[in-house]
C-alpha cells in the first residue's frame, strides 16, 4: 500500500490566496529608544552623538573648508565625526556645502531618502542655506531645506573650518537631548511614503512619456 503523504488541498478557512501578495509592515522607527527606560536612552544618544558617519555632498568652494576641517589641523574625527563615509547608505551625517542648482537638487534628495534612520543634515555655508549671492539665479535653489530637512546652518562665505566645528557641536548637542519618538510622531514611526520619492517608470519605446507615481 502507497503510504506516501499527499499534499494538502483543502483551503485553510480565513487564509488568503496563494497569489496574493502579502503586504508589509510599516516601519517603526526608534522602537528601542523610544520603550528603553530613560539611562538606556541616553546610552543610545550618547552611541549616536559620537559615531557620525558623514556623507560629505560637495558642491562648490565650502567642501575645500570640508575637507580642511577634516585634516590633521582640525582634525573633527576626535568629536566623534568620522568623514567620507562609503555611501548613503553607510551615513548617519549628510554635510551639503556649495550652491545647490535645481537640477542637482533631486540628486540631493534622492541620496537624503538613501540614509538609514535616524539620519541628520547640516547645511554648510551662505549657499546652501540660502543661496548665497546666487539667490537670485534662476537655476539655484533657494536653500538645501527646499528640499530636506536641515538640523543644523552653519553661515559664511564660506565658512571656516572652526565654523563647521561648531556646527557639528550643536548638532551633538542635540542629538543628546533627543527623543525619537517625538522626532518622527506619535509612536515613533514613518511610513514608507514619508521615506520614499514617487517612482518614476522608465520610458516605453514608442508609447507615452512616463509619469513620476506609476503609470497612468
Amino acid at each position: 500500500m502507497d503510504v506516501t503523504p499527499t499534499p494538502e488541498t483543502t483551503p485553510i478557512e480565513g487564509a488568503a490566496p496563494a497569489s496574493a501578495p502579502v503586504p508589509l509592515p510599516e516601519p517603526k522607527l526608534g522602537a528601542l529608544a523610544r520603550l528603553a527606560p530613560e539611562p538606556m536612552k541616553v546610552v543610545l544618544n550618547w552611541g549616536r552623538r559620537y559615531s557620525l558617519w558623514v556623507f560629505n555632498f560637495g558642491l562648490a568652494c565650502c567642501a575645500i573648508e570640508f575637507i580642511a576641517a577634516s585634516m590633521a589641523r582640525h582634525d573633527f574625527i576626535r568629536l566623534g565625526v568620522i568623514p567620507f563615509a562609503p555611501g548613503p547608505r553607510q551615513a548617519d551625517l549628510m554635510i551639503v556645502s556649495g550652491t545647490v542648482t535645481d537640477k542637482m537638487a533631486p540628486a540631493v534628495k534622492r541620496l537624503y531618502e538613501q540614509m538609514p534612520e535616524p539620519k541628520y543634515v547640516i547645511s554648510f555655508g551662505a549657499c546652501s542655506n540660502c543661496g548665497g549671492p546666487y539667490w537670485d539665479s534662476y537655476s539655484v535653489t533657494k536653500g538645501v531645506d527646499q528640499i530636506i530637512p536641515v538640523d543644523v546652518y552653519v553661515p559664511g562665505c564660506p565658512p571656516r573650518p572652526e565654523a563647521l566645528l561648531q556646527g557639528i557641536l550643536k548638532l551633538q548637542e542635540k542629538i543628546a537631548r533627543e527623543n525619537l519618538g517625538a522626532r518622527y510622531g506619535a509612536g515613533g514611526g514613518a511610513s514608507v511614503t514619508q521615506l520614499t520619492s514617487p517612482r518614476v517608470d522608465p520610458p516605453v519605446p514608442g508609447g507615452t512619456p512616463p509619469t513620476p507615481g506609476g503609470s497612468a
